[in-house]
């Protein structure tokens, strides 16, 4: 029996029992991959000998922080890397992403995307649009990409013809979607793009893993990416990281990355780590159980918008590759009647109306649902999507899945209040 506060009607709550059962299966599936990367991550932490005295704080300059470097190993071992950098100080999974490049591409340097276009917050950062910022084509590096084919999937024919016989510096594949409505990859299916790269190109091979972690039993890495990025607000962090992000991959492709991090010769030696690394140890060690939980929500969710006729994408009974789920709702009014239903079951700031609006690095106005506790956590159960066409809400999160659940029966029930659901 719900809590009276939760006023949904019984249509749904029935709906809601029939989308539990029909997704028992898949949840079995989610589980065993979640106790494969659980045990995974605490294997990292039992041999890299994780102790209270990692957790102590350093300021200054950070010199000889032991808990930094033995955070950067155990986050390279659960990854499959020789190397990796973890720090509270990326600002952004957009800003990680941003070190990476500037810290491996160099003056008349070639970027390769092979995903498409990358996404929105990106287009400033690599020039696409925006100029005289300081973007790598401002800085000489060349941008080409190569376009998905007709089925949404990367295009390896053109792929390999981009490659053949050029100096290509870098392979760039963005692994989800995004606000696109491609399928997210795969990292096998990366790893057939990385296996390509190696027949016909020296190029390094760079992942943009958000969303991803922990969703498979393997990582980008285990397929042969160079080098693979990612947000400590999304995954990794567990919930419980406040910000952040990491990189990691081949050791001396991540040491010219921490040299874009500080300033060269000094690199990774410095950064005090200012009292944070218990929560980015702890989160870390949360992130394949969260994950989980998202991918429950996000089954959740699409079993029971598709039972009440909406399009969803990925269906509840397709492949994971990351924890987005998309809801068609092919107007803006049903959008923002949706995050506005999504925002009433956040545990913060539940009674907040959201409202679309101009959000910085995306070309038309944007609503969000995200009553998190870290402002713009993806791992949180949160709703947004661009006001524009196909008018798709995009789902993540939720770092339990009995809470996140109840959002979504809330979105459900504002759909059936004004009318979007018969």
């Amino acid at each position: 029996m719900l809590p009276k506060i939760f006023k949904v009607d019984d249509v749904i709550l029935e709906k809601s029992r029939a989308a539990i059962e029909k997704t028992k299966p898949y949840f079995d599936v989610i589980e065993e991959i979640t106790e494969h990367n659980q045990l995974k991550v605490l294997a990292s932490f039992i041999e890299n000998g994780v102790s209270e005295s990692h957790f102590t704080a350093t300021t200054g300059y950070g010199y000889g922080d032991r808990g930094r470097d033995t955070l950067d190993k155990v986050v390279a071992q659960a990854f499959s890397a020789e190397d990796a950098l973890v720090r509270h100080s990326f600002a952004s999974g957009t800003h990680t992403i941003g070190v990476a490049l500037f810290g491996l591409l160099r003056p008349g340097d070639t970027m390769l995307c092979v995903t498409g276009a990358p996404y929105d917050t990106l287009h400033p950062v690599i020039g696409i649009k925006g100029e005289k910022q300081g973007s790598l084509i401002d800085f000489g590096v060349s941008y080409e990409q190569v376009d998905l084919n007709e089925d949404g999937k990367p295009d390896l024919p053109a792929i390999r013809e981009a490659l053949t016989g050029r100096d290509i510096r870098m392979v760039y594949i963005q692994r989800s979607r995004g606000y696109s409505l491609r399928p997210t990859l795969s990292v096998e299916e990366i790893g057939e793009i990385v296996r390509l790269v190696r027949s016909c190109s020296k190029a390094v091979v760079m992942v943009d893993n958000c969303y991803g972690e922990f969703v498979q039993k393997l990582e980008p890495t285990d397929f042969g990416a160079d080098i693979i990025v990612g947000s400590l607000i999304k995954n990794p962090g567990g919930a419980i990281a406040k910000n952040g992000g990491y990189i990691a991959g081949r050791l001396d492709l991540v040491e010219l990355c921490s040299y874009r991090m500080t300033v060269p010769g000094l690199g990774r030696e410095i950064g005090a780590t200012l009292g944070q690394n218990r929560e980015l140890f702890m989160g870390f060690f949360n992130a394949p159980h969260v994950t989980g939980e998202a991918l429950k929500t996000a089954v959740f969710a699409a079993a029971l918008f598709e039972d009440m006729g909406f399009e969803v994408s990925p269906g509840y009974n397709e492949k994971r590759c990351d924890i987005v789920q998309s809801v068609f709702l092919r107007c803006p009014e049903g959008l923002i009647c949706l995050c506005r239903g999504v925002q009433k079951g956040a545990p913060v700031d539940s009674f907040v109306v959201p409202e679309a609006w101009d959000m910085p690095g995306y070309d038309s106005k944007v609503i969000m649902a995200a009553g998190a506790f870290t402002m713009g956590s993806s791992i949180e159960f949160s709703a947004d999507g661009p006001l524009k066409e196909p008018y798709a809400a995009w789902l993540q999160g939720g770092f339990n899945f009995h809470s996140a659940k109840m959002g979504i029966l809330l979105a459900a029930q504002s759909l059936l209040e004004k009318g979007f659901i018969k």
